[in-house]
């Protein structure tokens, strides 16, 4: 039997869950519906063998009727596979639609004890004094419930008895956070009569101090069970808490992890399902029509008439059979909630015709959507494989189809595309690279641990090719990029190509006393990746004899064109990414181009009008506003529009680096962020809220203008994945206290990604072997995390 069985009321949701726990290393299989648990020859049922630790059911049931829905959720929670688990755990959408009512009734019904955990701090929705709350803003007052029937609730006691309120057990924050919450939660769930209660939760934490009181309680209580009823971050937390325990039967298993990592099968066209209405999907379904996809758009007031979209069912089903991707959808902003479940078949219906034309993957928008898609292909067992975001997931069916799904408020606009590029690398992969489950971290790529011995040539095939400017010739650049380049975990992220002089590159090598294989190469194309070779191309500008230290025109001109020789390289899409040693700002004005550094210079040859600086160290990242100016005219330039595209440059730049939904902290200019106008002349209300909100309601997770000082000592110890600086010493100075050594310079907003050493040309210590290569290393590294794939290069 499985160690934890979970219930889920539509397939986006149960592919949601399942994800949580296969990235922290369990095995999973989701089931459409009850009825795919096959029967035993002795009559009885079991989950087909494999056994996996995990098993999730989707019983379909949030658009049935009440009665329907808790009838369903009572025949799951009472199967053998729910009997025989050690834990259960009821999936709830995190907006509370559907039945939640009656499903968690079903539960009591069952004679189990109920908590519910229903915060999603990933997305910033929550629960706080009872009430559903998304980025602080009541949930009846957004616009998120815009496709229901009913209201959104304004309380969960409400929500869940509607009759008697009072009679649900409630936990405030301050309890959850207490240390001592087995203690207050056994007292409130007697033996009696089953109980049901309903904790404040905010963050992570407050979600992970919930699964660590209940696995203090072994998930029983007064002699009745406890189910854990939660949304995809709830499960996320216990995912993260199951995986320290080794009580699992190795056998299975190793069976499981071979069942997901077989490789998969030749390429096939793909087919995408928007069956969403919302803004966000619909932006998200924009991005695959730029990158190819023909979208056909079928008008929802002929949904259900015979022969309705025949024409257009005939040219999706030519363009699949033909290897072309697609994508359907409905030819309106908004759907009549009356009508939405006779759209949503009829859309389904569409799908499943137009892909049984030819072997086709499927991209699913919606979890009732997916689940009728699914259906009508006739698709039972899937197990997930990755999340490319939170909730944005791709699986594999039991017939080796390869299926994306992301419930239809979720994700940034890049998140269906994303799944598109997963399953092109994916389908590109040979046996000997073949899938694997996630990361123990969705912030770390896949493969992140491999040594270069690792890395098989098709793998290396798909990693990004990273241009690795030489920077000024005179200073420690060259030895930093040999360092750099040679470095073996470098050599398993990305294709790492110099653009400089062979010749002082060697003279580099024989400075710090190290063996390298230095290649002239005349395209990316030549290059060769072996452990000890350095692959350049060498545009020969410095003399041999070059002094180290001194400041030189001609080192100044050299440093110029390595930049300009890397920007077309990336205009061109040769390479995804790129990272520079320094310049000396002094040197290049001597050779006649007058920019102040790196970032303007990129930007002119890129035709980019505005970019961002972040500096990234192991610790803590901060994107600047405001970078190079005077404090007066930094505060004159700040408005709500420039803090809004910072904030997006921000998220879309650890979007790109693995980090699904990253937390972004927004600093305010004055001490305690004004202290409600007692400092300055109201800068945050009038220049940084707006800027903020307007990114908050595309669903980024920005919070603030928030007081510096606790923001980066916030963000230090790990509460924020990015800083938002109003001007340059506000982010500069805490980045240098806390990681100079290992201290990188990106630029965001360039058609691809740049990082760079967070030092200067060092011409005191050039050409003495004594140069620290550390910030050189971290910024191939982050180079490689955050390139654009080479499948979607620009």
């Amino acid at each position: 039997m499985a160690s934890v069985f979970v219930q889920a009321d539509d397939f986006s949701g149960a592919a949601e869950v399942g994800s949580c726990f296969v990235q922290h290393g369990l095995s999973v299989q989701v089931l459409v519906g009850t009825h795919t648990i096959p029967v035993t020859h002795d009559g009885g049922t079991s989950f087909p063998e494999p056994v996996t630790d995990v098993v999730v059911t989707d019983t379909h049931s949030r658009g049935l009727a009440e009665s329907a829905a808790e009838a369903m959720v009572k025949e799951a929670f009472a199967s053998p596979e729910a009997a025989g688990a050690q834990v259960m755990f009821k999936k709830v959408d995190s907006l509370w639609r559907g039945n939640v009512r009656a499903e968690v009734a079903a539960l009591a019904g069952l004679g189990f004890h109920a908590v519910v955990a229903g915060a999603l701090p990933q997305l910033q929705r929550s629960v706080v004094d009872g009430r559903p709350l998304v980025a602080g803003t009541p949930l009846a007052e957004t616009d998120l419930w815009q496709a229901e029937h009913s209201a959104p609730p304004a309380d969960i006691p409400s929500l869940l008895r509607p009759e008697d309120p009072s009679s649900v057990q409630t936990l405030p924050l301050a309890e959850v956070r207490s240390g001592s919450l087995a203690a207050t939660l056994a007292p409130l769930m007697d033996s009696d009569q089953p109980s049901l209660v309903v904790a404040d939760c905010d963050t992570v934490q407050d979600l992970e101090s919930v699964v660590d009181a209940l696995l203090e309680l072994g998930f029983q209580t007064g002699g009745r069970r406890i189910v854990l009823v939660g949304t995809g971050g709830t499960a996320d937390a216990l995912a993260q808490r199951l995986a320290t325990q080794a009580a699992r039967n190795a056998q299975p298993r190793a069976q499981a992890d071979t069942a997901t990592t077989q490789p998969q099968a030749a390429a096939r066209p793909v087919l995408a399902v928007v069956g969403s209405a919302s803004g966000t999907a619909q932006a998200q379904l924009a991005r695959l029509e730029a990158h190819g996809f023909t979208v056909v758009r079928l008008h929802p007031q002929y949904a259900g008439a015979v022969g309705a979209y025949a024409s257009q069912l005939a040219q999706v089903s030519a363009d699949l059979r033909a290897g072309h991707r697609v994508a359907i959808t409905l030819a309106t902003s908004k759907v009549d909630p009356s009508g939405s479940a006779r759209i949503v078949q009829a859309l389904s219906k569409f799908a499943a015709a137009a892909a049984k034309a030819t072997p086709t993957d499927l991209i699913l928008t919606g979890g009732e959507t997916a689940r009728e898609v699914l259906d009508a292909v006739g698709l039972h067992r899937l197990v997930p494989l990755a999340a490319v975001q939170h909730g944005v997931v791709l699986s594999r069916a039991d017939d080796g189809t390869l299926v994306g799904t992301k419930p239809g408020s979720f994700g940034d606009h890049l998140a269906l595309l994303q799944l598109y590029d997963e399953i092109r690398e994916r389908r590109g992969r040979s046996a000997q690279a073949p899938a694997t489950t996630l990361p123990s971290k969705t912030s770390k790529r896949p493969g992140a641990d491999m040594t270069t011995a690792a890395v098989s040539s098709t793998e290396q095939n798909a990693l990004p090719n990273v241009a690795v400017t030489m920077g000024d010739g005179a200073g420690v650049g060259p030895e930093v990029v040999v360092a750099a380049v040679l470095d073996p975990q470098s050599n398993a992220e990305c294709r790492p190509v110099v653009i400089g002089d062979a010749l002082r590159l060697r003279q580099a090598a024989d400075v710090l006393g190290i063996q390298a294989d230095i290649q002239s190469i005349e395209d990316v194309e030549d290059a060769v990746f072996t452990p000890g070779r350095v692959n350049v191309i060498d545009l020969a500008l410095l003399p041999e004899d070059l002094p180290w230290g001194q400041l030189s025109p001609v080192a100044g001109h050299a440093a110029y064109e390595y930049i300009r020789m890397a920007s077309e390289l990336a205009m061109a899409g040769k390479v995804q990414a790129i990272c520079t040693a320094p310049l000396n700002k002094e040197a290049l004005h001597a050779a006649g181009h007058i920019f102040p550094g790196h970032t303007e210079l990129l930007a002119h040859l890129t035709g980019t009008e505005e970019v961002s600086m972040m500096l990234s160290t192991p610790k803590i990242r901060v994107i600047h506003v405001t970078t190079h100016i005077g404090l007066m005219d930094a505060i004159r330039k700040i408005n709500p529009d420039l803090v809004e595209r910072t904030i997006r440059r921000g998220h879309e730049a650890l979007v790109r680096a693995g980090i699904p939904n990253p937390k972004i902290g927004v600093c305010a200019i004055n001490p305690h962020a004004g202290e409600n106008g007692l400092f300055g002349q109201g800068e945050e209300a009038e220049k940084i809220e707006p800027g903020v909100k307007a990114a908050q309601v595309d669903g980024i997770n920005a919070v603030g203008p928030l007081p510096a000082d606790t923001l980066f000592f916030l963000a230090g110890r790990g509460d924020y994945d990015l800083v938002v600086a109003m001007y340059h010493d506000q982010g500069h100075g805490p980045v240098k206290v806390l990681g100079i050594e290992a201290g990188v310079n990106i630029t965001v907003g360039l058609p691809v990604i740049r990082t760079s050493v967070d030092h200067g040309t060092a011409f005191d210590i050039a050409g003495k072997a004594i140069a620290d290569s550390r910030s050189m290393v971290e910024a191939l590294h982050q180079a490689a995390a955050m390139a654009t794939r080479p499948a979607v290069a620009v």
